[in-house]
């Protein structure tokens, strides 16, 4: 039976999965959350409770990011690599980024647009990190080092070639899509469980507690029962967040121009209750469920599918081990990287330095000659030595020659390079010089245009600011909010006082200004009820 432990790591917890498989059976051992202080120490404890001291650890990235290009598809193998690996090159060139510092995979896509190119997804990440993570592992044995959006698709076959696209929503928030059972595209934003996490423990001084209290939430939709604000005041802190990802998928889903037709949503804020509801009303013509891994579905012992969706990421990490996943993606597999980590952790060579008996037994076999019996050992010796020295000096000039006959060669190529080249360099100066006039000319002009389009802008602007605000204000305000007063303190500042009575409904007005850029630094106010009225105060700036 084949074992692997998956480890999820953020910054502030843990989750694992001990996952066994056998045949076609998949088994989940042990599985569980930690929240910790001392990263190194927490590991040890889940190494310790799940007895997985030679057990193989597949864990995640950190601050991975992802691009994407096109390469020739009709390339052989070999300048496949090299047109990918250039293209790398010339986007780290071009970001201002750090290649020798910088580690990636690559992916190969389909490209529905155009048969001729292969698409590329890229996963990079500071080797820093990866050298980081190795650290924290140090005496156990690492297999994998996989992202963790690529890795969950593990959890689903995707059999019926619907276009999905799976949101997983942890410390940040992933979207994987996925058309025709493979994945197409990663994106990832900031937004996530961080952040909701963050806001409640400030009110209770714990992320533990935090973390148990959006297990314990509701979120209860328009067709469902009513929540008043009293019965859960932690629904502001969690509501604008998860409406700024909804948000996030819509961009997503247009900018990337594939027709989704499933959703399935999974990490911590998967524990929320009535979360997939939540979604199926902001997208109607989509299906909208919670992800649950292909095992689970099979399997006919019972168990509590809310504990192992909880620890999705885990489970799919462990999977990736187990050699269910994409083994392109797998940072640990790099002899260069595998030499920087065992540098930095202070691992020991395994290979011993050469004694040299072999060498010397060898060359002692060579002169020993038997030169008759008529010389004593002297003259045997030098006899012996100067043979050497002739064999020597024959290797050393045949060998000269064959060199000299090479640099002569090569000398003339680079020669016959040389002086095509300044013919060309010529050619190129006398239009880049008539270029660089016309350039001037026309760098003149253009300036002149842009000082006026700049000044017509700004009066334009100014003149449609306050008249363009309360028109995009009509479109995102619920119709359960009031607004009281609109004022314009300072000509850029403007300062909104609404009523609604909940919580969640000033927070669906402050989050819908926020995300459609109405105002830029924007503020409110904690609020505050009266009777059965909450009120709260907006500022923020005219975004011209």
């Amino acid at each position: 039976m084949q074992s692997c432990l998956g480890l999820y790591i953020e910054n502030n917890i843990i989750k694992y999965a001990k996952t066994s498989k056998e045949r076609e059976t998949v088994k989940i051992e042990s599985y569980g959350i930690k929240f910790y202080d001392d990263l190194e120490k927490a590991i040890k404890q889940i190494v310790t409770e799940t007895f997985s001291f030679k057990t193989p650890i597949s864990t995640n990235l950190s601050d991975e990011q992802y691009t994407y290009s096109n390469v020739f598809s009709l390339l052989n193998k070999k300048d496949l690599e090299k047109a990918i690996n250039t293209e790398f090159d010339y986007f780290c060139n071009e970001k201002g980024k750090n290649r020798n510092a910088t580690e990636y995979r690559r992916m190969l896509l389909e490209n529905y647009d155009d048969k001729d190119k292969t698409g590329v997804m890229y996963t990079y990440v500071d080797k820093a990190s990866i050298v980081s993570r190795l650290q924290a592992l140090d005496g156990y044995r690492v297999s994998n080092i996989v992202p963790e959006p690529v890795a969950i698709k593990t959890l689903n076959t995707f059999a019926d070639k619907r276009n999905s696209m799976i949101i997983n929503i942890e410390e940040k928030t992933s979207f994987t899509t996925i058309v025709n059972g493979k994945i197409q595209r990663v994106d990832i934003i900031d937004d996530g469980m961080k952040q909701i996490l963050d806001a409640i423990s400030l009110k209770e001084n714990s992320y533990a507690k935090a973390y148990e209290i959006c297990k314990n939430t509701t979120i209860y939709t328009t067709e469902g029962q009513e929540l008043q604000v009293e019965e859960n005041e932690y629904l502001e802190d969690i509501v604008p967040r998860l409406y700024n990802i909804i948000s996030k998928t819509k961009e997503i889903i247009i900018e990337n121009g594939i027709e989704i037709e499933d959703i399935y949503i999974t990490g911590a804020a998967s524990v929320i209750n009535n979360i997939d509801l939540y979604f199926q009303e902001s997208f109607p013509d989509k299906k909208c469920e919670i992800l649950t891994p292909f095992f689970a579905k099979k399997s006919n012992l019972k168990i509590n599918i809310k504990d192992y969706i909880e620890v999705n990421s885990a489970i799919a990490l462990a999977l990736e081990g187990l050699g269910l996943g994409t083994r392109e993606v797998n940072f640990k597999k790099n002899g260069k990287l595998e030499m920087l980590s065992s540098l930095e952790i202070g691992g020991k060579s395994k290979n011993k330095p050469s004694t040299g008996k072999s060498g010397s037994s060898k060359l002692s076999n060579l002169f020993r000659l038997d030169l008759g019996g008529g010389l004593d050992n002297t003259e045997r010796w030098l006899l012996r030595s100067a043979i050497a020295v002739l064999l020597l000096i024959v290797v050393y000039i045949s060998f000269e020659k064959v060199l000299m006959a090479q640099i002569s060669k090569k000398d003339a190529e680079v020669q016959a390079f040389i002086d095509d080249s300044q013919v060309k360099i010529g050619e190129v100066e006398k239009y880049t010089n008539l270029l660089n006039t016309r350039k001037s000319d026309y760098q003149s002009l253009i300036e002149q245009i842009d000082k006026q389009n700049e000044r017509i802008l700004e009066i334009n602007a100014k003149k449609n600011a306050i008249p363009n605000l309360l028109n995009k204000i009509m479109f995102v305000i619920p119709k359960e909010v009031q607004l009281l007063s609109i004022t314009n303190t300072t000509g850029k500042t403007i300062q909104i006082e609404a009523q609604a009575k909940k919580y969640e409904q000033l927070g669906y007005f402050i989050a819908g200004i926020k995300n459609e850029g109405i105002l830029i630094d924007v503020t409110s106010t904690a609020g505050t009820k009266t009777e059965e009225v909450v009120k709260v105060t907006i500022t923020g700036n005219l975004n011209y």
